[in-house]
């Protein structure tokens, strides 16, 4: 029987030489059909030997090569439909850019620019002068500088101010950043020396004082954004801090990491304190992520004192860690936003899903709801639930939101999730009660249509 299956395999030629085949050529490249047929008869072979296939014709060959050409020139990076809730969706792409922002990197990315040349002067120039002017104006600081994340800005700032010294940190600030990086390691590689101090819990005024002696470098305070110790617990603020550090001459060097330039506080949301706020105590040298609550890039934003910021825009690290022109242009964009704070919130993708109104919620999922009800078989309905900032802020404080909820009939729920997921380009939806759920802070608007469609073929009408 198995023979008689091998012998049905068509020849490469014959393949090549058919009509659908042709038009996958004209399409796509002559090498690239070729190696799909190749890697489909190969497949097909061992599924045959293998008793997997029991039936072979022309018409099963052709969608195979047809599927497999289409999945080879499917990229791995694609978009996706967020349907989770998470604003700052680390698994996701974090912030996305506002319409500013990029059209700011199609313009670098499409033209030369002036990315390391003064045109004033006629020479070179350097790209932190971009940046610099506009975040120091913003924050009221002596200077600044970027790099490409805010682990390789706390690793430059520890490498260029205190390699080879100690460093006091706060056991309950020992945090994991995400992916296995930990402040320790971090701390290490820059040739830092750490040195705990306090308890897991518990940190005292007096527990840096006593760990300061005449090797020590800087004082580390680490934002523990992405968890929180409750109940017995005691910190000391960054102006003690940096009061402390300043009485024994060495600087303060605070990872804010989160970076938000808006009062979350007006949402209820309590302990993210913002870029202003921090650069108004006193620390000498502030580090906070471009693509997380800040809303632009991926990049570590660097604020302080000139003296510590020139050090590192020297250290050999710097190139190694330096943004490109499209990051630089994405990032003066943003920064443009914040001059009105009203108008950022409109603009800045994240701030606008954080600041939404309920009611801007309400009639998004309405419309959504009405256009969804048309779907044969599918129950919708329009409920109250929470949404998260995400990218490691405020964890343990939720966002009130409005989601569409659905329910196939002839489906179960984690088939439904599944294959949404499995589409071309992947619709990522939240699952509770037996329901998915479409939150309406991350789905976006100009996304209902396709949702519609993908629904529709999902399920099968």
């Amino acid at each position: 029987m198995s023979y008689n299956l091998y012998r049905q395999i068509p020849k490469t030629d014959e393949l090549l030489a058919m009509a659908s085949i042709r038009s996958l050529i004209e399409n796509h490249s002559h090498n690239l059909v070729l190696d799909a047929i190749r890697t489909v008869l190969e497949t097909v072979r061992e599924g045959i030997k293998n008793g997997v296939i029991m039936e072979i014709n022309a018409g099963i060959i052709e969608k195979m090569v047809a599927d497999t050409v289409d999945k080879m020139t499917t990229p791995s990076l694609r978009t996706v439909v967020n349907g989770t809730g998470v604003i700052l969706h680390t698994n996701l792409g974090r912030a996305l850019l506002s319409k500013e922002a990029i059209d700011a990197v199609v313009d670098v990315a499409t033209n030369y620019n002036t990315l390391e040349y003064d045109p004033e002067e006629g020479k070179r120039g350097s790209r932190y002068t971009h940046i610099e002017a506009q975040i120091c104006k913003l924050c009221n600081c002596e200077a600044a500088m970027v790099v490409n994340n805010n682990a390789a800005a706390v690793m430059l700032i520890l490498g260029a101010i205190t390699r080879g010294k100690e460093v006091p940190v706060s056991r309950g600030e020992l945090v994991e950043i995400g992916g296995s990086f930990r402040v320790p390691e971090i701390m290490e590689q820059s040739g830092t020396i750490l040195k705990e101090v306090g308890a897991t819990n518990k940190t005292h005024p007096r527990d840096y004082e006593n760990a300061i002696n005449e090797n020590t470098g800087a004082l580390l305070k680490v934002h523990t954004s992405n968890f929180k110790i409750m109940g017995f617990t005691e910190s000391v603020g960054l102006s003690e801090m940096a009061e402390i550090a300043h009485s024994h001459n060495i600087p303060l060097i605070y990872d804010l990491g989160g970076g938000s330039f808006a009062d979350l506080a007006d949402l209820g949301i309590e302990g993210e304190p913002t870029v202003f706020e921090c650069a108004k105590t006193g620390a000498d040298i502030i580090s906070f992520s471009g693509d997380k609550l800040f809303g632009g890039p991926q990049a570590g934003i660097i604020i302080g004192k000139k003296e510590y910021v020139d050090k590192m825009k020297k250290h050999p690290l710097t190139r190694a860690f330096r943004c490109d022109k499209m990051t630089i242009a994405a990032l003066c964009a943003t920064l443009n936003a914040y001059h009105d704070m009203d108008q950022a919130k409109k603009d800045i993708p994240t701030l606008n899903m954080i600041f939404m109104s309920n009611e801007e919620m309400l009639r998004k999922a309405q419309t959504l709801q009405k256009k969804l009800k048309t779907i044969k078989g599918l129950d919708v309905q329009v409920v109250s639930e929470l949404a998260q900032v995400g990218g490691g802020s405020v964890p343990s404080q939720m966002l009130q939101t409005k989601c569409v909820s659905l329910k196939a009939e002839n489906m179960k729920t984690s088939e439904l999730e599944e294959k949404l997921r499995h589409l071309k380009r992947p619709i990522v939806t939240r699952v509770a009660r037996d329901r998915v759920l479409f939150c309406m802070r991350t789905t976006k608007k100009e996304d209902f249509g396709y949702i519609y469609e993908a629904l529709k073929a999902v399920l099968g009408e």
